[in-house]
């Protein structure tokens, strides 16, 4: 339930965000300036998304894993069919990774190609806030991930707790993804 409410928070938290975004994106718009102040790479952030979204639905299948008291793989690591929790984490973990990477190349392309930086207009400010926000987050699943699994290497017997709490790091996951979709949709497609 806690992390319902916290959840319900932190939708409040983007939801201003959001409200920033479309703000001054309408103060600039109405003052003549163009919007976005930036080339964005379409095919890239689709491409962040797309594998967001896919380590949603690996995310889950890690939790439909543990609903089955499967921790472990009981097979071949190239038999997902028989994958646990651990191999569907490890894998929502190295996609989540990517996005990440992917976002910190495109912060890369638009300081260096476009001198785009939070400083250098209204743009650059809202779309460093919504996107690293999101980062951000996105980071901190990372980690719940990683302390998830580090508990089902550490604990003898996994446990009723242990399994709540993989599925509390699935929500937190699913938001995150939705968010993004959001952001996405805001930000790439609309503009």
């Amino acid at each position: 339930m806690g992390t319902i409410v916290w959840l319900s928070s932190e939708l409040m938290f983007f939801a201003a965000l959001f409200a920033m975004y479309f703000t001054i994106r309408s103060v600039d718009k109405g003052e003549g300036r163009p919007w976005p102040m930036a080339h964005l790479d379409l095919a890239l952030a689709t491409t962040n998304t797309i594998v967001l979204l896919l380590s949603s639905v690996t995310c889950q299948l890690g939790v439909f894993a543990v609903e089955r008291g499967q921790v472990r793989r009981l097979g071949s690591i190239f038999n997902p069919a028989k994958w646990g929790l651990r191999e569907w984490y490890v894998l929502s973990f190295l996609m989540g990774l990517y996005f990440i990477c992917g976002q910190g190349y495109e912060y890369l392309d638009l300081i260096r190609n476009q001198h785009v930086t939070i400083h250098s207009s209204n743009y650059g400010s809202v779309f460093y806030l919504t996107t690293g926000f999101h980062g951000l987050h996105v980071t901190g699943g990372l980690i719940a991930f990683l302390f998830l699994l580090g508990r089902t290497f550490a604990a003898k017997k996994f446990t009723h707790e242990q399994q709540v709490s993989a599925i509390v790091v699935s929500y937190y996951w699913h938001f995150v993804d939705v968010v993004w979709i959001g952001l996405y949709t805001t930000i790439y497609l609309i503009h």
